[in-house]
């Protein structure tokens, strides 16, 4: 926050912190000093250092080797509690929400799929580098024809040729696909038509993956299409755990609740922005917090906020108890991401002119929450499942 204050001796700083609920005081003391160390590195190091990447589609590699100092390339492995989890996720995306969608994916689905359904030579081989983030991973699910569908439509093949298995397919929206030291390739095998997953390394010949350009939002992740032309692997490259879709589903799960972290983070960070320019811009003579209208915003960003995060934290307990279901999961992600999208509209247009620069970042935050609000199914995919599962009635076609 800045010096900036509401009246001649109400300085800023003695106002509401984001943590609307005190949910950080849930934790045990010492998760919350290293939550406070952590938060306080990315909103020094990482907030304002991503507006210019962002803006250049770039990957800022530079940044990572503090956030792996900080075990942020490890956090699904560390013992933490998914409450504290939860929550560096939060602040992740209050920074910036695309390098929240790098670290949340390489935590809930590559350091995961590889932790829960690999060989033991395999997550020696690959989980100390990524552990470390001087290495990224690609979670090859989607594909150009399948997203929603994927389930049933997925079209990758894997077939076993004597020691190997030849690779073949394309994929599409994959974070980090261009970067990615290994990728986790989600394919039919054509012998018994059963979704499995395979480990690959990216240097194998038959691998290529092209950067998607000119997005709206998560302009830092490198999605990308990727092409898999007959990429041969040893037969050890399969992950020996991840053997039918329901191995995938189960990961998807946590990882789509995941998402409502960042969107609570984002939503965060709306209130930041929000309040700060609300407070410092002077119209008609008077700072712009002083006007109803505004007022009006700030208080449903806040509710907006405060309701996302108590679903939150729900969700993490189901977690932690082992009681969440894919219906849950689906409506947190679906709500808040629904809120945080409705928050950064709002406060986008309080903003002005203004509101449409990343200069001001209302805007990088807008783009991103539509991106969010769109992946790891989307709104609508998510609301057939929660009413799927409260009617017993299939609305999937």
């Amino acid at each position: 926050m800045t010096s900036a204050t509401l009246s001649g001796d109400a300085p800023q700083s003695l106002l509401p912190d984001v943590d609307l609920l005190h949910v950080e005081f849930l934790l045990h003391p010492a998760e919350r000093e290293r939550l406070t160390v952590i938060k306080d590195h990315l909103q020094a190091h990482v907030r304002k250092q991503t507006i210019d990447p962002w803006n250049r589609e770039h990957l800022p590699t530079e940044l990572l080797h503090a956030l792996a100092d900080l075990g942020l390339g490890s956090l699904f492995l560390d013992g933490s509690s998914r409450l504290f989890q939860g929550l560096v996720h939060s602040q992740i995306a209050r920074a910036d929400v695309s390098l929240s969608a790098l670290i949340g994916i390489h935590n809930e689905l590559i350091v995961g799929t590889i932790a829960e359904l690999g060989s033991e030579e395999q997550k020696a081989q690959w989980l100390p580098a990524l552990s470390e983030l001087t290495q990224l991973g690609a979670f090859c699910l989607t594909e150009p024809s399948h997203g929603s569908d994927i389930a049933g439509g997925l079209a990758t093949t894997a077939t076993l040729d004597g020691d190997e298995w030849v690779i073949r397919g394309e994929k599409r929206w994959i974070g980090a696909g261009t970067v990615a030291a290994i990728a986790l390739i989600w394919a039919r095998d054509t012998a018994d038509g059963v979704i499995k997953c395979f480990a690959v390394d990216t240097t194998h010949p038959g691998y290529s993956a092209t950067k998607i350009v000119n997005k709206m939002g998560l302009r830092i992740m490198q999605n990308a299409d990727v092409v898999l032309n007959e990429v041969r692997v040893p037969r050890s490259a399969l992950l020996p755990e991840a053997i039918g879709f329901d191995a995938a589903n189960a990961l998807l799960k946590d990882s789509r609740a995941w998402v409502g972290w960042q969107a609570v983070g984002a939503q965060q960070a709306i209130l930041d922005i929000l309040r700060d320019y609300s407070l410092e811009r002077v119209q008609f003579g008077k700072p712009l917090a002083s006007f109803q209208v505004i007022q009006q915003t700030i208080a449903e960003v806040a509710g907006n906020l405060a309701a996302s995060s108590a679903m939150m934290v729900q969700m993490a307990r189901l977690q932690e108890t082992g009681e969440l279901e894919m219906m849950h999961a689906a409506i947190a992600k679906s709500t808040t991401t629904r809120l945080g999208r409705q928050s950064a509209f709002l406060a986008r247009d309080a903003l002005g002119g203004n509101g449409l620069l990343s200069d001001y970042e209302m805007s990088k935050v807008l783009g991103d929450l539509e991106a969010i609000y769109t992946y790891e199914g989307s709104y609508h995919i998510n609301a057939l499942i929660v009413s799927r599962a409260l009617t017993g009635v299939s609305a999937f076609v």
